[in-house]
């Protein structure tokens, strides 16, 4: 065989491997789909409205033993997830202008009286004291549970408000209460709203 027959076989054979190559690449039914999907987390979002412009469930000046001060709020889940509590934690610290209150606690003479759930019409009353709200043990409760005695097991659905009526004194207790005159009371409540359990979905 000539050269020129062994040349023309071998690229015969070199193509023939080639076209045999490409065709196994390309030889099967092929169907491609993108199926796209979400995972959109929900919001958990409270708000508490008080009665003045700053939204303050209580401001008050000039008060003296004896006197009561009685203010409605409202907490608002304008969220899209339901709330199933709502922890509150309650501080305050207290400006002792003359420096006289000798180890006296201003926030002991400050009643609280969590008074009705106007929404759903209970009348349960909660008494404490602003020093004792403070404790570790009441803060770690569900607001609207402790408050309402355990009537209140519903949580807080998305969409929905809780209607709360607080009264607040300062007690008079017959005593020599001079020290405190002038002293001021900066209170600061935070509501922190907890999730509802995860299910299948």
């Amino acid at each position: 065989m000539s050269i020129k027959k062994k040349l023309a076989m071998g690229i015969a054979t070199g193509a023939l491997a080639v076209s045999m190559i490409g065709g196994g690449t390309y030889a099967y039914f092929n169907d491609v789909e993108v199926n796209n999907s979400v995972f959109a987390a929900g919001t958990l979002d409270i708000n508490v409205k008080g009665n003045d412009a700053a939204n303050a469930i209580i401001n008050v000046d000039k008060i003296k033993p004896g006197d009561t001060m009685t203010r409605n709020f409202k907490l608002n889940n304008t969220g899209s997830l339901d709330v199933s509590k709502v922890l509150l934690t309650s501080k305050y610290t207290v400006t002792d202008v003359k420096g006289d209150n000798a180890g006296v606690d201003f926030g002991e003479h400050i009643k609280v009286q969590f008074l009705v759930n106007g929404d759903k019409g209970n009348t349960v009353i909660k008494n404490t004291t602003l020093k004792a709200l403070t404790s570790a043990d009441v803060t770690e409760r569900d607001l609207l549970a402790w408050i309402f005695g355990g009537k209140e097991n519903s949580g807080l659905k998305a969409g929905t408000t809780d209607e709360l009526q607080v009264k607040f004194e300062f007690v008079e207790n017959n005593a020599d209460q001079n020290k405190f005159q002038g002293d001021s009371l900066q209170l600061e409540w935070t509501f922190d709203a907890k999730q509802t359990a995860g299910s299948a979905r």
